[in-house]
């Protein structure tokens, strides 16, 4: 057994978990040469809600962002999470697109891509892998984990087969909800190691209280590399802290080799910004214990909470129990899909109605509909006839990839934005939120217009006319 690798997610995963995706590129840049001698398997910097959060409550290029993070980080590698066919956005894209994107993050620093979708349906993640390989990045195609009758040891290989036979370079094992107990990632870990030759990585959340003990016996089953966040920001709903795990596996034979002193001093730098979240509200100190609930329903935190003020608007808090116990029913009427970005949302919502409106599926929104028809993908399990009739009205579901009934777009995309474009990756920034980036275009011009004319007023106080 080769020693373990640890990727950090302080600059991705962490915040966005803890901080809604809040920390700006000032509040990274003093620490990233520390981050870059730590010896990391790489940093995980980019992609996820990153993308969205810098264009619209930050005013920061992410792009920019990236190539800044690339210019001070001279020898780890830089990694970032891909929603497949939905790349950073939430909805599919043309290929053109896809394949667009990938070419552009990794010319600007990108060198590992996490590539996952939503079902596991593995026909959405393949024009990534391909367009990442192509370009010379490293593939790592993703297994969302979840629980179900159909989500066993055999199904999860299986995914991870087919992820091996596209190209992936590596596999990670994907839990956004912090639902793998310990025992359970022994066996899932061991089963992969036995069915393929890759570098195995796990993924997943301190939610629920037992994810250091996850790592554990995900370690000695053969884990190659797992997620861990610096400890200021880590546990609750974002990853186990690194300190902890690199000083459990030191002279053992999982030793990380990384150097606690200086983990030590990249903590004491995090630990006055995160106070500075704490007093501005943007980090609230319930998502920093365990909810056990998440084991209890298996319904990821940020669903749990998005339940409660869907029931708030409605006036109706005191059915919260009832909706609990709706969406394991919905769940398992819309084919058992994983509960992450976009699926947690449409099955919570559904659940929320059925409840409301005292019937099921009186009330069906357009992203339920879509669900059923097949528009997001393959679910896990054939979605019962009886739903489908009742959802789709007599409209036929689609059976093939669903990126094979989008036109190339790009082009369209280009002609549309031209006049706010000052870099080619500006096309890729308005494809994904055509309205937030059309603003972030225009504050972008209005700032550059004010530096300008400073300088024009500059220049005549000390040179008049």
């Amino acid at each position: 057994m080769a020693r373990v690798r640890i990727t950090e997610t302080v600059l991705r995963d962490a915040h966005q978990s803890l901080i809604a995706t809040r920390m700006k590129f000032e509040d990274m840049l003093p620490v990233l040469e520390k981050l870059d001698k730590v010896g990391y398997a790489s940093l995980e910097c980019w992609g996820g809600a990153t993308f969205d959060s810098c264009l619209r409550f930050l005013n920061e290029d992410p792009w920019e962002r990236l190539r800044k993070i690339r210019s001070a980080v001279k020898n780890t590698k830089l990694q970032m999470l891909l929603r497949g066919q939905n790349l950073l956005g939430y909805k599919h894209y043309a290929d053109d697109v896809v394949e667009y994107f990938v070419q552009k993050a990794i010319a600007n620093g990108i060198d590992i891509i996490r590539i996952f979708d939503a079902l596991n349906d593995t026909r959405n993640i393949e024009t990534a892998i391909r367009a990442c390989k192509k370009e010379g990045g490293h593939a790592q195609g993703a297994v969302c984990y979840t629980i179900s009758p159909v989500h066993d040891l055999e199904h999860f290989v299986k995914i991870a087969k087919q992820l091996v036979e596209m190209g992936a370079d590596s596999i990670c094992i994907k839990d956004m909800a912090g639902l793998l107990l310990p025992y359970e990632a022994y066996k899932l870990v061991k089963a992969l190691k036995e069915n393929i030759k890759i570098p195995v990585q796990l993924h997943t959340h301190y939610t629920s209280g037992v994810a250091s003990m996850t790592y554990l016996k995900a370690i000695e089953a053969g884990c190659d590399i797992v997620d861990c966040a610096i400890s200021p920001l880590s546990m609750g709903t974002s990853q186990p802290p690194t300190e902890p795990l690199v000083a459990t596996l030191k002279g053992t034979e999982y030793d990380t080799g990384l150097d606690l002193g200086l983990l030590s001093e990249i903590a004491d730098y995090f630990r006055p910004i995160k106070e500075k979240y704490l007093e501005s509200g943007l980090l609230d100190v319930k998502v920093m214990g365990v909810d056990v609930n998440a084991l209890i329903y298996q319904v990821p935190g940020g669903m749990l909470s998005n339940l409660v003020s869907q029931l708030k608007q409605a006036n109706q808090v005191e059915k919260f129990e009832e909706v609990l116990k709706e969406v394991p029913k919905v769940r398992e009427d819309f084919g058992y899909p994983p509960l992450v970005t976009p699926t947690s949302q449409i099955v919570g919502t559904q659940a929320v109605l059925n409840v409301i409106t005292g019937e099921r599926y009186k009330m069906v929104p357009k992203e339920s509909k879509a669900l059923v028809k097949g528009e997001y993908g393959r679910t896990p399990a054939p979605i019962p006839k009886e739903i489908t009739e009742k959802i789709l009205n007599g409209e036929e579901p689609i059976t093939c990839r669903p990126a094979d009934l989008i036109e190339p777009e790009l082009d369209k995309i280009k002609e549309k934005m031209k006049e706010y474009m000052e870099q080619d990756e500006d096309v890729l920034s308005y494809a994904l939120f055509p309205q937030v980036a059309e603003n972030f275009f225009k504050y972008r011009q209005a700032q550059k217009y004010k530096i300008e004319s400073d300088m024009v007023d500059y220049e005549n106080r000390v040179h008049p006319v």
